[in-house]
């Protein structure tokens, strides 16, 4: 992938969680994310198949429509590969090569183009079967549906796997990465103290995307406001005072400086923003234009306070 800082997440987008239909105050809250977005300098544009049942996808298809020319100017990413449980079904995941191709298919009409930039497979599927996807994949980019590919919450291993199928460079990998969701830098480091077997992370991971090219998407980047809104824990609440501190000092907001602590890291890690709230995506802005500032001490600092604890 490019060098996009930050991405827009539309997780939010297309309003309530049910297969009910949207209205047009849906496609209006949508529109006005999608600008706050773009005046923020994000253009890459994440989703998939499974938001909202298929209603953020669809929203944003509206507003793609009411907006000429805005298709031109930005990234489309989407996922697919999870299958929501109903009545008569459980959830499940589902990366069967015909599944794949039909989800992209239904995406491309919701999104109103012809065209995905990136697609990513949501989750892993222990059933299927890696050439049959590999198959798939590379039908969809010889037809032309497809730009890129790559993964979401996938292990070096897992990456690996697919990729040796492949003839294109899976591009991305999707990961929960956050001040507070911190395994994927602590796996790092508990190693060799009782504290590593309860982190699950697949340790090797962060390497194995640095050298491959694979850029790192940061989902849930902004820790449910926990850091810059609802602080509940002593550790929280300790955390937001010194964000704070840091975002007076280097004239920027709170969220900027969360973001920053992620993109600091060497792996190029790339936050997506799932907000729905105008106000609260103008106040990344900083992170989607500015290189990150924070020292080494500084990056620390944030750290510990976050753990509450010290460093083994």
């Amino acid at each position: 992938m490019g060098e996009d800082r930050v991405l827009y997440g539309c997780m939010g987008l297309g309003g309530s969680w049910d297969p009910g239909p949207y209205g047009s105050g849906d496609i209006d809250a949508a529109e006005a994310a999608v600008e706050a977005a773009l005046d923020s300098g994000i253009t890459v544009f994440d989703h998939a198949d499974i938001y909202r049942h298929g209603k953020s996808e669809a929203v944003f298809g509206e507003v793609l429509a009411r907006t000429p020319g805005l298709r031109e100017r930005i990234t489309l990413q989407t996922k697919c590969g999870i299958r929501l449980g109903d009545e008569d079904r459980p959830g499940m995941y589902d990366l069967r090569g015909e599944t794949v191709t039909r989800r992209v298919e239904e995406s491309l009409t919701r999104l109103r183009t012809d065209v995905i930039d990136v697609l990513l497979l949501h989750r892993p599927d222990p059933l299927a079967d890696v050439d049959s996807i590999a198959s798939a994949l590379t039908s969809l980019h010889r037809q032309g549906l497809v730009r890129r590919f790559g993964v979401s919450n996938m292990g070096a291993a897992q990456i690996a796997h697919l990729q040796a199928r492949l003839d294109q460079p899976l591009v991305a990998n999707q990961l929960e990465m956050s001040l507070h969701s911190r395994d994927w830098v602590e796996a790092g480091v508990l190693l060799n103290t009782p504290a590593s077997g309860a982190n699950g992370f697949p340790f090797g991971t962060l390497e194995h995307c640095r050298d491959h090219g694979i850029r790192l998407q940061a989902w849930g980047a902004l820790a449910q406001g926990r850091f810059t809104g609802r602080q509940q824990t002593p550790a929280e609440r300790a955390t937001a005072e010194l964000l704070a501190r840091l975002a007076r000092r280097k004239e920027t907001t709170p969220e900027t400086v969360l973001l920053w602590w992620l993109m600091r890291h060497p792996s190029r890690i790339a936050p997506v923003i799932g907000t729905a709230r105008p106000d609260r995506i103008r106040a990344c802005r900083d992170a989607a234009v500015r290189e990150p500032d924070l020292t080494h001490e500084e990056w620390y600092e944030l750290w510990v306070t976050a753990r509450g604890v010290p460093l083994p």
